[in-house]
């Protein structure tokens, strides 16, 4: 995916009012009207929000005589998963790794309590 591609998909994921946009239009194709009803904004500026995401290329926007219904474009919210899964793999790699060396730190220092509990405890029974 371009970088430019990905920043866009990204700018316009980052506003909350484009994000509940599209979980709306997950549920299906709709019209504008419809998709501003539950936001306390003007028309244009609801436009300018479908404008971003459209730009985006994470909606469609049709043309029916005076409907112009909004869909979701599923391919651009792949790309950008796609994108978020290589560093979810990369952390989830790091977290194994991280838990591998911990898991060896408490079995050295469960082995070192033990070698400095025999050695008191030698101590004690030569000082007896």
């Amino acid at each position: 995916m371009q970088s430019t591609s990905l920043d866009s998909t990204f700018a316009a994921l980052a506003d909350p009012t484009r994000r509940a946009i599209l979980a709306r239009l997950a549920q299906g194709e709709t019209s504008v009207t419809e998709l501003a009803e539950p936001f306390a904004m003007s028309m244009p500026a609801i436009s300018k929000h479908l404008k971003v995401l459209e730009k985006a290329g994470l909606i469609d926007r049709g043309r029916e005589a005076q409907y112009r219904p909004a869909r979701l474009n599923p391919a651009a919210l792949k790309s950008a998963a796609d994108w978020i899964e290589e560093y979810r793999q990369f952390w989830e790699h790091s977290f194994d790794r991280l838990e591998a060396y911990l898991a060896r730190l408490q079995a050295g220092t469960s082995e070192g309590e033990q070698t400095s509990n025999a050695k008191r405890n030698d101590r004690k029974d030569k000082e007896k």
